[in-house]
């Protein structure tokens, strides 16, 4: 079948083409072929025009040319994306970095609700501490009452500063003082309470300095933490003017604390001295009996610490001033 048909012929090529004559190379000149006329020529149709040059191929050196014709749709798209990206290289955005991080897990302590036994690790609100430590005191539970007062005085933060405490606490402490099995946490809690001075005046009017002066006097060879802490709590104390005189009054003070400064060493002679210093010195040096000047110099030819030496050396002083110092018996007695 296909071998009967007829094979077309191609149409004849032109001699030549381009822009301007392509018109006249249509069909080829014949002296028989009659000439077409103007009408004749606007009517036939005009051929495509031909393809443009081909761009040459672009080098390493010379950068490609942008594109003038206009983006699509998925042209732009891509465009956009390549921009971001590139942006995001560069200039890491802000946004995405928060977008795609996870959140923070929660911290289960935040959550936890504080108990009873907490209190070593959390800050417990000192009024409230306080309160509850005069509802125990009153229950004549003073033993619960000081460890609770001791554990919310060593987490308490120094700033702001602390409350003062409430009367019924203060005397509570001071009744725990006096007695033996309490003393040790009794006179760690008056010397941490004592360290704010809103509360030593308090101390004094609640009767702390007696109950210090009995419980160094009382206190025996073995109670030397208890004697230290109850002796730097009563220098505190006579750093109130009613606290010192009170301390210079009472009859067992000038044994006690004498017999305190040589026997004692470190921190408990040191603070034995300043309370000799802070109750003797000065004017008053005059009412100090022998056995002060005495406890002094053996403690100085002694170990003593450079605050004890320095205040025992102004005792001295004082006392050669007011005639109360009398070395040769004092030789003697040594």
């Amino acid at each position: 079948m296909s071998r009967n048909q007829p094979k077309l012929k191609p149409p004849a090529r032109p001699f030549f083409s381009c822009g301007i004559f392509r018109n006249c190379t249509q069909s080829v000149l014949s002296p028989r072929t009659p000439p077409s006329s103007a009408a004749s020529f606007l009517q036939q149709p005009l051929p495509p025009p031909p393809p443009p040059p081909p761009l040459p191929p672009p080098t390493a050196a010379a950068a490609p040319l942008p594109s003038v014709a206009a983006p699509s749709s998925s042209s732009s798209s891509s465009s956009s994306s390549a921009s971001h990206s590139f942006t995001q290289w560069r200039f890491p955005l802000q946004h995405s970095h928060h977008q795609h991080q996870p959140p923070p897990p929660p911290d289960p302590e935040s959550n936890r609700p504080p108990s009873a036994d907490s209190a070593s690790t959390l800050s417990i609100d000192l009024a409230e501490a306080f309160h509850a430590s005069e509802l125990h005191f009153s229950a004549g539970d003073s033993l619960h009452a000081l460890r609770l007062l001791e554990r919310s005085l060593a987490t308490a933060s120094p700033s702001p500063p602390a409350p003062p405490a409430s009367p019924g606490v203060m005397a509570g402490v001071v009744a725990a003082l006096r007695v033996t099995a309490t003393a040790r946490a009794a006179a760690k809690v008056l010397l941490a309470m004592l360290l704010a001075e809103g509360n030593r005046r308090a101390a004094v009017e609640a009767g702390a300095v007696a109950a210090a002066v009995e419980a160094v006097a009382s206190a025996g060879s073995g109670a030397t933490t208890v004697k230290e802490r109850t002796l730097a709590a009563l220098e505190l104390l006579c750093t109130v003017e009613e606290g010192a005189e009170e301390v210079r009054e009472h009859a067992l003070a000038p044994a006690a604390l004498a017999g305190s400064v040589e026997e004692m060493t470190g921190r408990g002679r040191e603070c034995g001295i300043g309370i000799l210093a802070a109750i003797y010195g000065g004017e008053r040096a005059a009412e100090a009996p022998s056995v002060v000047a005495h406890a002094v110099v053996v403690a100085l030819q002694g170990e003593c610490s450079t605050r004890g030496r320095r205040k025992g050396a102004q005792l001295l002083r004082a006392l050669k001033e007011r005639s109360r110092l009398d070395l040769a018996a004092v030789r003697d007695d040594c």
